[in-house]
């Protein structure tokens, strides 16, 4: 048996850093969700919501966000047409746990991991900003394409960036590059 320990000990080692980040990770962010009322936005998703409207902007869209009066959410209404709905799920936090659980897992030198993980989470709010108002323009036009757009195009996009971002990571930078 300790033969196999010591055999498989890098893989060991990778397995429990990232289910144990992943897991702090994600408990603080319950943590964080939970000071906000049932009926409330969270102020992450509240920051994205307002960051869509600020891309959109910027290319004269006639775009409107507000919290719904009676749910959890932020009402898009883009050409005075309700569109979408920005919910907790779409502010890409879930993304995030997962992109820097496995940057930490096969971590480098602590600045290069701290950068790496910061230009991460940067690239993918950004992406995801960029996601919703292409999402939003979209769906104005072609509400029947909601599931092909929403549940495969955009997830395809997104995680295919983090996968990209964890591959130059794990052969660039982590400590198994060399």
């Amino acid at each position: 048996m300790r033969k196999y320990l010591l055999q498989f000990k890098p893989f060991l080692i990778f397995i429990s850093t990232f289910f144990g980040v992943y897991i702090l990770l994600t408990v603080i962010y319950k943590f964080y969700l939970n000071s906000f009322e049932i009926n409330d936005v969270d102020g992450i998703t509240s920051v994205v919501g307002h960051n869509v409207n600020q891309l959109m902007d910027l290319f004269n869209c006639d775009i409107k966000i507000f919290k719904s009066i009676a749910n959890p959410y932020l009402e898009v209404w883009y050409n005075k047409k309700y569109t979408l709905r920005i919910i907790e799920g779409c502010n890409a936090i879930s993304v995030i746990i997962l992109f820097v659980s496995f940057v930490v897992a096969f971590s480098g030198k602590f600045k290069t991991t701290l950068f790496f993980i910061l230009f991460g989470i940067f690239i993918i709010y950004l992406l995801n900003v960029i996601r919703i108002a292409l999402l939003t323009v979209l769906l104005f036009h072609f509400p029947e394409k909601e599931h092909i757009l929403h549940g495969v195009l955009f997830p395809l996009v997104i995680y295919g960036v983090v996968f990209v971002l964890w591959i130059i990571w794990v052969n660039k930078f982590s400590k198994y590059a060399k």
